[in-house]
């Protein structure tokens, strides 16, 4: 697919030619996500959700990590001190999404709040690189954002149902792996943005300080401290 040009304009803009390309661009990310929302569904239906359940959850929170984090503590009946441990945890992981907000305002910034805001309930992950990715070529259509992240999302939620069905004949999913899915997922998406081994001395501290975290203490504190660790360290190397 050829996509259209990305000369800079003042303001950002929207086309139909942007929506396409959008999902054109996400197109390599579509693969992972898909097995990504499969291991999703199928740790869904362990967990004791409805085949409706996760595919609601899919669609309304769209929170790939934050989801898969909740459902390690997921009890069935949920207890209150489950709800408070689900919320927290969903909160300290997707603490990322208000730094990624923040990069995309100079962008979309301009255009009216009901224009944006339904469109940043779709940000991820990957839709983030796909919009910055194409904005540090030079593109401004807003479009783009939107059409990478509508089929992220799609194929997100459609990927649930096989995943449910497969948990319903699968008693043990961390047998065939599933749980190592997060990690690999994230680690492929590193890839889209990588800038060089001196930015990805970042990611080595974060990974290694949360590593030696989760040895000494309990729950998931481990995620906080390698993301403040990776933060820091990210801040003192700079740009090249």
């Amino acid at each position: 697919m050829t996509t259209h040009s990305h000369k800079r304009e003042d303001a950002p803009y929207w086309s139909l030619p942007g929506l396409a390309e959008g999902a054109w661009r996400a197109a390599p990310l579509l693969p992972g996500t898909i097995i990504f929302g499969t291991a999703f569904g199928t740790i869904a239906a362990q967990k004791g959700l409805t085949l409706a359940d996760a595919v609601l959850m899919n669609a309304l929170v769209c929170a790939g990590a934050a989801q898969l984090v909740g459902l390690e503590v997921w009890t069935n009946p949920l207890a209150l001190g489950t709800i408070v441990s689900i919320a927290a945890l969903t909160l300290i992981v997707n603490a990322r999404l208000i730094l990624m907000g923040a990069s995309l305002r100079p962008w979309l910034g301009p255009l009216p709040a009901w224009q944006v805001y339904p469109m940043l309930l779709l940000t991820t992950d990957a839709t983030w690189i796909v919009g910055m990715r194409y904005r540090a070529e030079g593109g401004n259509d807003a479009a783009v954002y939107l059409g990478g992240g509508l089929a992220i999302w799609a194929s997100w939620v459609a990927a649930a149902v096989p995943g449910y069905l497969l948990g319903a004949v699968i008693s043990d999913p961390k047998r065939f792996g599933f749980d190592f899915l997060l990690p690999i997922f994230f680690a492929a998406m590193l890839v889209q943005i990588w800038r060089g081994a001196k930015r990805a001395i970042g990611w080595v501290i974060a990974g290694a300080v949360a590593l030696i975290a989760a040895q000494f203490i309990a729950g998931w504190w481990f995620i906080v401290i390698g993301a403040i660790a990776g933060s820091i360290a990210g801040g003192f190397i700079g740009d090249e």
